[in-house]
């Protein structure tokens, strides 16, 4: 190979990777030079600090490319943060403070005017908590049933995680630490089963709230997430469908938690999504992207790690929070 063709191969070689690592970071490869970027110091601290640092030399050529990767960084998502800056964009704002209002109202616009409250219906309500392992499942419940017991519920909960070890110990282990029942199944026994014998105990009870926990299975995973479809059927096989099917989504997973959303939603009929883990360290912009693409209201976050941290999610401080310059 002579040595011009040697430089040429390094050349195309160098291009080709430097394209594929700016795919990766999901950024733009047109971004002009004049445009401001988001540099490590830029990409420090929270979004509002981020979109400070956008805004903090005035509105210049390429703030708008930077206000996008922003946002991008913090799991707005491509599709909902092109549209929140063309939105900015096409209002003429004159100056970076004007351009930070109308982002705010931009935002808490793409929520919509969605009812938000949990639907306890049927003796009893029944609400079935769905999610990944690890995204908080098991927390959220308890916590749900903290907060509904506080608010003169009889609640039941159900465990139907039948196939991680130590699942029903867990929930059990809140259930007495909360001074609510837990019903459970053997190891490994059918989840539809335990939900269904949790139900019957229910109502032989007189319980007013069943809260039913499934296996934080993996969402591309068809039969696992079938079985979550059996659940749901059988729990309404009696009487009225469960009311909810909440969707537990870490709120540091990024953009996987949109795939998670729609394959939970073909599969048991999602019917709100609870963020937990935005403490502070979680990029929290997956919410506007689950509601925005995918059609699911966002109704509880978690804030933390007692109970009284699972709180209603209410649009306009969710983007106070957001775009809070620390």
């Amino acid at each position: 190979m002579t040595p011009v063709l040697v430089v040429g191969v390094v050349v195309a070689i160098a291009a080709a990777a430097g394209v594929l690592a700016a795919l990766r970071r999901g950024r733009r490869t047109d971004v002009r030079r004049d445009a401001p970027t988001v540099t490590p110091e830029r990409a420090r601290g929270g979004l509002g600090e981020r979109i400070a640092a956008v805004f903090g030399t005035g509105l210049a050529a390429g703030t708008w490319d930077a206000l996008e990767e922003t946002l991008l960084a913090a799991d707005v998502g491509v599709a909902t943060a092109t549209a929140l800056v063309e939105a900015v964009r096409s209002r003429g704002v004159s100056d970076a403070e004007e351009a930070r209002r109308v982002l705010r109202s931009e935002m808490v616009a793409a929520f919509g005017s969605t009812d938000r409250s949990l639907r306890l219906e049927g003796s009893p309500a029944v609400v079935v908590v769905v999610g990944v392992n690890g995204s908080g499942k098991t927390t959220t419940i308890a916590k749900l049933g903290a907060r509904l017991a506080a608010r003169g519920h009889r609640v039941i909960l159900g465990a139907a995680d039948t196939f991680r070890a130590a699942a029903a110990d867990q929930l059990e282990a809140w259930g007495e630490r909360l001074g609510i029942e837990v019903i459970s199944g053997s190891p490994g026994a059918d989840p539809a089963s335990v939900a269904h014998d949790a139900l019957a105990a229910a109502r032989a009870r007189g319980a007013t709230v069943l809260i039913v926990d499934t296996a934080g299975r993996l969402h591309d995973k068809r039969n696992l997430m079938d079985e979550l479809g059996k659940i749901v059927r059988v729990l309404g096989r009696d009487g009225p469908p469960p009311g909810e099917v909440l969707l537990v989504i870490d709120g540091t997973t990024g953009q996987n938690g949109l795939a998670q959303a729609r394959a939970f939603g073909r599969s048991a009929g999602v019917t709100g999504v609870v963020i937990s883990k935005l403490d502070g360290t979680a990029r929290g912009g997956i919410a506007l992207a689950v509601e925005r693409e995918l059609g699911v209201p966002i109704k509880l976050v978690g804030v933390g790690e007692s109970p009284a941290d699972l709180r209603d999610f209410v649009p306009g401080e969710f983007v106070d929070s957001l775009l809070e310059d620390r």
